[in-house]
């Protein structure tokens, strides 16, 4: 059966995307010492390069391809673009693979996603940088086709997620293709994790208001194949659309104190969902 996303998107006014700054990039035996721990602290993000070898990076963009294409047995976490849910029948296996929005919960059933994931390289990085033993809670590659790749709109991690708010959790973004600001590269609010938890509203999607971004300081993260970013779960972060010719994937992975317990969504709304809590946007 086929999955589409919850979402459309839409049209969002010039500026919203507007960074003053592009994030430094440090390499993996930087992440892991003190300062870098601070630095994530304090900004509510790392940049990395290297994080994928060649190797991995081959075999990364090659299981892409067998999920999208429905060659890994068992496999079902394929969702495309609500936009084409009257027409995916129609298309060719090249157009349907632009239409795919994401692929979500892989680990279990690819092994070379699942080395990523689960790899020391990682792990090592996030259990520094949170301080304590890290589990990995959700898995997630995420497209934008050339030419008309939707934006995720501004949001926090956190308000996606049942667990309670003091639940230390850490994002994971890994460049599979080059990711530019042309083609919809990561921005985040710089230290914005920082203030806590925002109203969301269910808008163009599940996301923060637009009046609550424009004309706010955001960093932009453009990454070589291979290099990653980590982030904070309160960090207010969006990528804009990709209206370039250059496709743009990339991994995103979640990791949290290996202690954390689940909540259930009634806590969760009542901290992030605006109209619950009577606001309006």
């Amino acid at each position: 059966m086929l999955q589409f996303d919850q979402e459309q998107g839409g049209v969002y006014q010039d500026g919203l995307y507007d960074p003053q700054e592009t994030a430094p990039r440090i390499d993996i035996a930087q992440a892991l010492t003190p300062p870098s721990r601070d630095h994530y602290r304090q900004h509510g993000w790392l940049s990395v390069k290297g994080l994928l070898d060649q190797r991995e990076l081959d075999a990364a963009k090659a299981a892409i391809d067998d999920l999208i294409y429905g060659r890994v047995p068992v496999f079902s976490g394929v969702s495309y673009e609500k936009s084409h849910s009257g027409n995916i029948e129609a298309m060719s296996a090249e157009e349907r693979y632009d239409a795919v929005r994401k692929l979500y919960d892989f680990v279990p059933h690819e092994e070379r996603l699942a080395s990523i994931a689960l790899g020391e390289r990682i792990t090592s990085i996030c259990r520094h940088l949170l301080e304590r033993d890290v589990r990995l809670f959700q898995d997630m590659a995420l497209l934008k086709p050339p030419r008309g790749g939707r934006e995720k709109p501004w949001h926090q991690d956190h308000a996606f997620f049942d667990y309670p708010l003091g639940t230390r959790i850490v994002g994971v973004w890994i460049a599979v293709d080059e990711a530019t600001i042309a083609n919809g590269c990561m921005q985040v609010l710089d230290g914005g994790h920082l203030a806590g938890p925002i109203h969301h509203f269910r808008r163009r999607d599940w996301q923060i208001c637009d009046t609550d971004m424009m004309g706010r300081r955001s960093v932009a993260f453009p990454l070589e194949p291979g290099d990653g970013m980590f982030f904070d779960g309160l960090l207010p972060h969006g990528t804009p659309s990709n209206n370039s010719a250059q496709r743009r994937r990339a991994l995103q992975f979640h990791y949290m104190d290996q202690q954390a317990q689940p909540a259930d969504a009634a806590e969760r709304l009542a901290i992030f969902g605006g109209e619950g809590a009577g606001a309006t946007c």
